[in-house]
Formats: C-alpha cells, structure tokens, sequence
C-alpha cells in the first residue's frame, strides 16, 4: 500500500473521502488561506508574550525593578516619537462663573508652540490651600469635557477640596479638527477617528498620537502644578475610557503623579497569551508601533508608578461589551503580577483592582471609588464617605473657553495635520535599508511551490499553486500556461480585488493566457482567499475588527508592516516561479508593496503599476486621504518616498494613472516629474492589450 502524507490523510478523511470512486479521482488539498495571516500574527505574539514575561519575571528585588521602571519611560518615548522640548505654555484665562462650593475658570494654553488646550479649572471654596490637584482626562466623548459623568466626577472632587483641571484631548469637545460647517461636531465618523485620522498620518513622519496626547496630559500637569493654589507634591490623574488610558501614559512618563486611578482604560496587552487575531487595535494613540520585538505592552506602562498609589476600575462587561475578548482575563492576570510588584516593594496596600458589573462608563459606584482612593492618599483621611457631593452638569454652551467653541477658528494655530506637515518640510530624509523599513525579517531563497491541481481551460492549462511566503503563510496562485506561447517570459499579475476577480472564463487571465502569455495570478496577504477569517467573539467587536486595517496596525505593532508582508510575498512568489523571466504587474493599493519588492528582488525584470499611489507626500496633503492603511509605513519620509524608489528602479518601471492622497489622477506632466527615468502613461489600464505589451517591453 502506498504511503501517504499526515496532510494528505486529513484531507481525505476529513473531506470523507473514503469510496474508491473518490480515491481515483484527482484529490485537490486546499489548505483553509482564512488562517494564515491570523497564525502569522499569533507566531509573532508568540514570541513577545515569552520575551515580555522573561523580563517581568524577573523583577525579584527592588533594584530590578527600577531598572524596569526607567526602561519603560525610555522606551515609551521611544516607541512614541521621542519626548518633545517643553515650550511656554501662555496660560490665560478667558472667563469664570461662581457656584455655591466652587469657582470655575476657563483657561487656554498650548502645549507645543500654536497648539491650543482649553481647559476648565476647578477651584474650591471651602478648606484651606494648597490643595492636593487632580489632572481629569477624558474619554472619547464627542463633547470633551463638558460629557456629563465627567462634568459630575469633576465636581465631586472639588466639592472634596481639590484643584480639577479638565481639559478637552485631540479631536474633542472645543478642539475638533475635522469640524461640521457649524462647528459643533466632527463631521468624520467619531472622535476615534478624530483620533485615528490624523494619527495615521503622523506616522509617516515619525510621529505619533500616543506622543501627542502624552505630551498634552504632561504639559496640563505643568499648568495644574504651577498653579498658587495646588500643592505640586499632591497630584493625581484620573479619567475614563480614552481618559483612563491617558492616565495610564502619564504613570508611565510623568514621575510627579502622586496617585492615579485609571477607569474603564485600555488595560489589556496587545500580545497576550489568549491572543486573537488581529488583536486588541484602537485608536491609533493607543497602538505602540513595533512595540512587540522589544517586549513592551500596555500593562508595562503601569509599573513606573509602583510603589505609589494605584487604582484600576474596569466594567466586567467590557470583554464582550467594548474591548477585546480577552480583555477581563488578561486584565486579571497582568494585576496580579504588578501587585506581586508592590507586595516585593512593601506597598501591597497601595494597589487595588475593582470591577463594576456595569457597562463602560464613569458610573456613580466608580466615582465614589475614586473619591475615596484619593481622600485617603492625598487628604490622609478615611473617613466613611457615603454619598456624592450633589453634582448637577452645566449646558455644554457654559463650559466653553472659546467664542466660537473651537480653538482653531477662534485662535487660529496648529493642528495635528500641521505639525506632521512641518515636520515633513524640515526633515531631511537619511538613509536606511529597505528591509529594516518595512519589518521583513524572513525572506525565503528558495521557497516551496506545491502544485495542488490542474484542469484544461478554453487555449490554455490552469494549474492551482501555493508558495511559501513566511511562517505559517502560503499565497495561493493560478499558473496558466498557453497551448502556443508567443511571448516571452513569465507575467506575474497581484491584482487589488484578488486573484479570482478576473479567473473565470473569458475573464481576463484567461484571456491573457489564449493569446500567448504565461501568467501567474498570486493573492498577497489580506487579498482575495488570504482575506482573515473574523476570530471570536461579541459580533460588534470581532467583525469590525477583521479588517484589513486592523490588520495593518496589528502587523506594525509586531514589527512588521503590511506592506512588508506583502513585498515579501511577491518576491517569494517571484522566486518560486523561477527560471521564468518575471514582469510584475499591480493594480491600486498593491502597487505601493510591488513598487518596494521590485526595489529589493532584481529578478523583477519589469514592473506595471495601474492606478496606484504616487507618493506618500500626497497623504499629508490632504485632510482625508481614501488610501488604506495598510499601505502606510511608520518613519517612511523620513528616509525616502515613493519617488526616490521609482528612480531606484530606473527604465524597469512603468508608472500608469498614478493617483494623489484622494485617489485622483494626477496630471500627467506631475506624473512625469516625479517618474522622470520611467515610462508614465497618463490612464490607468488593466486590459488584455496593456498587459500585454507590458511584457512584450522586457
């Protein structure tokens, strides 16, 4: 009897090929595509998980720990951009109105030159100064800080003898950047896009949300500090959602926080051991780029406070109600080993965890915590408190600090868009190696091409391939091959709506494949049947998140970036697929990963891009760019373009119907100044006839 594959076994057994009927029929094994990005990405958490908890665990001794502690700052910055050069804030304060326990002052600052806060100050009537300061930080409420729990916790704590500032985050409340012709709201989807929009931008420069949102909560903690009336020794930070993972950066880079109390935060490691594919992705401030080759997570940002007071409060609802799935359980787990931290420091005390069986919010049984938390630690009193000061929320309209309830258009100034934007004029591109741009860190010399099947089509045969590309990663191929072959060479086609977009008959391949060509058509990562499977989970979380884009932040958080993914792919393809002489051809969003796979595989010997992205420049010069993430890489302008890539590539470039930030045609003689050594064509065309001569070009 012959001997058969393990894999070979499954399949049949699996497939309930067991009548001899079958068994003499031609047995096509296709593996489930669906599964091999999400492994891919496991393979990577993987190893983060076991590097991280190498390090946690050894923190034994004190002196162990503030290593840890000062490494986590550094590296914070680090991941987030670099820690920016404090400028003068310009404190003012715009108006005030009086209430029975407590003063209101409306105050404007900046936190980097022309980059206005607004903010509202919350001073006490009743005891005696200075008073211990209380940083409030927001959720993403549309609002800001006029949000009504948060206008209640904020006067809760004054009504208890604290100085509150509460200021509005990136995109919120006074300072929405993307606003309505009336100004009262974005006019993008939320304030997380308000976030995230931006953010994706920034990136390309080397910047990121993270750092601006960390470096407005630190500059904030300057004006509370400074203030005559607050005691800079007794400072806390608080917030909810959004403003409890804002509190979470500033333990991690501010050592002047006395106590913190983040609620309802994004407290759950990226790279966790019950890790589901694409993972725990938010706003982009929330995502640490190539945060997990360094063993670096959310929970770590924590540990520089210890042995200082902490509070976390979560909704136990969360896991199928806001965050991830496993969002409660490695919560948990991450808690208990920071509280084996303070217990080694002689603080077991200090550090407490609570959950609320409610949903996601700054609820009243949360602010009661707080208030207790920081009337012990910073008011030394422990007194029972078993009410809330009476709270009543003031109309949005009084709490505004603008005449025109938004900063840009009553000040004028910067906005995130504009910082990245100058950041781009004043930067000088250095040198660095493509690879290390883009994460690629496995590259295969000779990858395994299996051939699944194959099956006689109308002028030509069509095989079913598969090529190693990376761990756990195979792209599916259809291989067709002409009866009469009567051009040269081998055209390999990575088509933006997948391989099978043009397979059938009398589609496009095989009528490519008729009139003399041999074609490769190849699926690329997160294209066509390597599209990921959705994993599990609440369905208002899980199905969202099964996107492309998440995907994209998911693979630049581990190291490596979609469009190195990608570009690893069709060289592997590429390579698979010789002796051929190969011509790549690509449409749309897959041009940018062809462009950089041609720059580092020579044996690309002609490459056709249909109505791709011209240069990454042109995603900084609009406000909203149609571009998909997935085709972004962090720091690229900061040492070359798209561009300078295409010059790299000389005469084997053909550059058709290039497109701007918004998707549009450029025209044609701005194609040609930026493609000067290649062939520019002025109409993006993906036919018979262009391909065609495509490879007749070679």
């Amino acid at each position: 009897m012959s001997s058969i594959t393990r894999r070979t076994a499954v399949a049949l057994f699996g497939a309930g090929a067991l009548s001899p009927g079958i068994r003499a029929q031609q047995q096509v094994l296709y593996r489930d595509y669906a599964k091999c990005l999400p492994d891919f990405l496991r393979h990577l958490v993987g190893e983060s998980v076991r590097k991280r908890n190498e390090a946690v665990g050894a923190l034994t001794t004190p002196a162990a720990i503030r290593a840890r502690q000062q490494w986590v700052r550094e590296m914070f910055w680090k991941l987030s951009g670099g820690e920016p050069q404090r400028t003068p804030l310009h404190v003012r304060t715009i108006g005030a109105f009086e209430r029975s326990a407590y003063r209101m002052e409306k105050l404007v600052y900046e936190t980097q030159p022309e980059f206005h806060v607004p903010a509202n100050l919350y001073i006490p009537k009743a005891g005696k100064p200075p008073y211990p300061g209380v940083l409030f930080q927001m959720g993403h409420s549309l609002n800001g800080k006029a949000a009504a729990p948060y206008q209640k916790c904020c006067q809760g704590l004054v009504q208890l003898g604290f100085v509150v500032l509460a200021f509005d985050p990136m995109g919120q409340g006074e300072r929405v950047y993307y606003p309505r012709e009336d100004l009262s709201r974005t006019r993008l989807s939320s304030s997380d896009a308000e976030h995230t929009t931006p953010g994706q931008q920034m990136l390309l420069v080397g910047m990121t949300s993270t750092r601006l949102q960390a470096w407005d909560a630190m500059r904030s903690l300057d004006v509370l500090a400074s203030h005559p009336l607050v005691d800079a020794k007794r400072l806390a930070s608080t917030g909810n959602s959004g403003g409890g993972t804002l509190t979470m950066f500033l333990s991690a880079c501010d050592d002047r926080l006395a106590v913190a109390a983040p609620s309802c935060p994004n407290s759950e490691n990226f790279a966790c051991e019950d890790f589901i594919p694409p993972g725990s992705t938010d706003d982009a401030e929330q995502n640490f780029i190539g945060a997990g080759p360094l063993g670096f997570d959310r929970w770590d940002l924590l540990y520089p406070l210890a042995p200082k007071p902490l509070l976390v409060l979560i909704s136990a609802k969360d896991f199928f109600g806001t965050y991830s799935p496993s969002y409660v359980k490695n919560g948990r787990q991450e808690f208990a080993t920071l509280a084996g931290v303070y217990k080694r420091l002689g603080a077991e005390e200090k550090v407490r965890w609570w959950e609320s069986p409610l949903p996601h919010g700054l609820n009243h049984g949360a602010r009661m915590e707080i208030y207790r938390w920081f009337r012990r630690w910073l008011q030394s009193d422990t007194a029972p408190l078993s009410a809330e000061p009476p709270v009543t929320p003031e109309p949005d309209a009084q709490l505004l600090v603008t005449e025109k309830g938004n900063t840009v258009r009553s000040f004028g100034g910067a906005t995130p868009l504009s910082l990245a934007r100058e950041r781009m004029r004043t930067v000088k591109p250095t040198p660095v190696g493509l690879r290390e741009l883009l994460g690629i860190e496995e590259l295969y010399e000779r990858p395994r091409r299996v051939k699944l099947g194959e099956v006689e089509a109308e002028g030509c045969r069509v095989q079913a391939i598969e090529v190693a590309t990376a761990t756990h990663t195979w792209a599916p191929c259809w291989l067709y091959s002409p009866r009469s072959q009567r051009r040269g060479g081998m055209l390999l086609v990575i088509d933006s709506a997948g391989r099978n977009s043009r397979a059938g008959e009398d589609a496009l391949w095989q009528q490519l494949a008729a009139s003399g060509v041999s074609l490769c058509a190849a699926d690329v990562r997160a294209v066509g049947d390597l599209m990921p499977e959705a994993g599990r989970g609440a369905l208002r979380y899980t199905m969202p998140h099964a996107s492309e884009h998440d995907y994209a932040w998911a693979s630049i958080m581990l190291g490596q970036s979609m469009v190195g993914q990608r570009a690893a792919d069709i060289i592997s393809i590429v390579r698979a697929l010789q002796p051929e002489r190969v011509t790549v051809a690509a449409s749309g969003k897959l041009t940018v990963p062809a462009m950089f796979a041609a720059a580092l595989e020579p044996r690309i010997e002609k490459l056709y891009l249909s109505g791709g992205l011209a240069s990454y420049k042109h995603l900084l010069d609009v406000e909203e760019y149609t571009h998909p993430f997935a085709s972004f890489v962090p720091g690229v302008l900061l040492h070359t373009d798209l561009p300078a890539i295409g010059a790299r590539l000389g005469k084997r470039l053909i550059v058709a119907g290039a497109v701007d930030g918004r998707g549009r045609a450029l025209p044609l003689g701005e194609a040609r100044g930026l493609y000067a050594t290649a062939e520019v064509l002025e109409r993006a065309e993906w036919s018979v006839e262009r391909l065609r001569d495509v490879l007749v070009k070679v």
